[in-house]
């Protein structure tokens, strides 16, 4: 267990997640505890806080302290109902979705050129009958347990992420007129830019085929990491949600899944993004 001066961490798992209390979210965190924060951000990679009174502007206050707030793609689309505050993403299901967010292995908006390095959703009404958790999984795990031929077959790889697939193709939110979603490649292994390890940087909610393989190739060798992901439970903790509790986690190196188990209740939360670097290999 990893030890830090001015808050109290505990871990989910050895490898990924970890419960952080100590601090109060809605306050100017001291030069200590953000130094904290961030350590225990790259240490655990998802950080859960419980018990927080936030209002939306404390929420991107505390958001910023780690980057520029990204604007996603979804907030220009059309037929899309939430055009409101351009830096928070509303997460809402009730009886009458259609879907809910997240409800498969992504990796946040990974079709920017930038994607975000990292998200905090802040569940303010979760299911009374429980449910609704969302799992993560350790993407530098991901890889480490790939075999060694296989990893080095994928180094060097590079594989398009394209917004259209979740975001026309699954939500049905056509692009704003004259325009279309983004679309990017990015490489299948990258290094994490702060920790320095490598990490599986493909998803099944964007990634749709790998750049030079044959597209039967491609399905397959795509079909096999995301199985791995999606059926490999070490690599993955789980948050459970209560009203009042924030998640952090780091889009570079985890994928998550909101599991969507509580029809017909409902669930909201709203979430705010920090703009990251380009994936490098």
């Amino acid at each position: 267990m990893k030890t830090y001066e001015t808050i109290e961490v505990e871990s989910l798992t050895p490898h990924i997640g970890a419960q952080v209390s100590g601090v109060d979210l809605s306050r100017p965190l001291s030069s200590a505890q953000h130094a904290d924060l961030r350590q225990a951000f790259l240490d655990w990679s998802v950080l859960t806080f419980r018990d927080q009174q936030l209002t939306a502007q404390q929420h991107k206050d505390f958001a910023r302290l780690f980057g520029p707030l990204h604007v996603h793609p979804l907030k220009a689309s059309e037929g899309y109902d939430d055009h409101g505050d351009p830096e928070v993403l509303i997460v809402k299901t009730t009886q009458k979705s259609k879907f809910t967010a997240g409800d498969a292995w992504h990796t946040d908006v990974s079709c920017d050129e930038r994607p975000p390095m990292g998200s905090m959703l802040y569940m303010k009404e979760t299911p009374p009958d429980g449910g609704g958790d969302t799992l993560f999984a350790d993407m530098y795990r991901a890889f480490e347990t790939l075999s060694v031929p296989l990893r080095k077959f994928l180094e060097g790889l590079t594989a398009v992420h394209d917004g259209a697939l979740p975001y026309l193709g699954s939500y049905k939110y056509a692009a704003p007129a004259g325009s279309s979603y983004p679309r990017n490649e990015h490489p299948l292994i990258t290094r994490h830019p702060e920790t320095g390890r490598k990490v599986l940087f493909v998803n099944s909610g964007f990634t749709t085929h790998i750049v030079g393989l044959a597209r039967w190739e491609s399905r397959g060798l795509l079909d096999l990491l995301f199985n791995h992901i999606a059926t490999t439970p070490s690599l993955t903790c789980r948050v459970r949600w209560q009203p009042n509790t924030l998640t952090f986690w780091d889009n570079r190196c985890t994928q998550h899944h909101a599991v969507w188990d509580y029809f017909p209740q409902s669930r909201y939360g709203e979430r705010v993004s920090i703009v990251g670097a380009r994936p490098a290999a």
